[in-house]
């Protein structure tokens, strides 16, 4: 779930590399068409505490520019954007799952499991190949499989909001830092001289 399409897989595989070199972890790559360019965009984290800096962003988005000019993956202009996952962050790997249990998540699965593809609930962890999830409703915790997942992704809720909150204040961040959370925090335009960066 980290890249959706054939094409996605691709560009993680030069992106991982890159994103590994400068201690960085990819949590997500999209390659998404537009109406008048394609937009790139990367979602990484630092494995440490799954977090990102501003200044981060700029050096992974300048690394894969580099490497990006160079291999020319992508035909047409595209518009690159790195962020983080943000606090409402996509799942997109088995220890997401084990990180984030017992918090509120949605599912969407790419088949019908008992009559539906959309699961709402709290995580209950990973095990075995599945994400474990106490559905709204149910007494049973739920066993869905990893590989059937085609989306999944936190709730804001307060909850998660105070959180991230507490990470940010025992490392003396500020609540704020002016940006809104999972939002393009460096975006560069690629393959565009003519015009300024964003």
């Amino acid at each position: 779930m980290r890249a959706k399409t054939a094409q996605d897989r691709q560009l993680l595989e030069l992106i991982d590399p890159i994103a590994g070199s400068l201690g960085l972890e990819v949590v997500r790559v999209r390659l998404m068409s537009g109406s008048k360019r394609q937009r790139l965009q990367i979602m990484a984290e630092r494995p440490s505490d799954h977090d990102i800096s501003v200044e981060q962003c700029a050096k992974l988005s300048r690394a894969v520019s580099e490497v990006f000019d160079a291999a020319d993956p992508i035909p047409g202009e595209y518009l690159l954007e790195v962020s983080s996952p943000g606090i409402d962050r996509p799942l997109t790997r088995p220890i997401d799952f084990d990180l984030f249990e017992g918090e509120e998540a949605r599912l969407e699965t790419d088949r019908m499991i008992e009559g539906r593809k959309r699961f709402k609930g709290v995580l209950a962890g990973y095990e075995d190949g599945n994400v474990l999830i106490d559905l709204e409703g149910e007494d049973d915790t739920a066993l869905i499989p990893f590989d059937w997942l085609s989306d999944a992704k936190l709730v804001l809720t307060d909850a998660l909001m105070k959180r991230g909150a507490a990470i940010r204040a025992a490392r003396g961040e500020p609540e704020d830092d002016g940006l809104p959370e999972g939002a393009a925090e460096d975006a560069t335009d690629t393959k565009t001289p003519s015009e300024d960066n964003a």
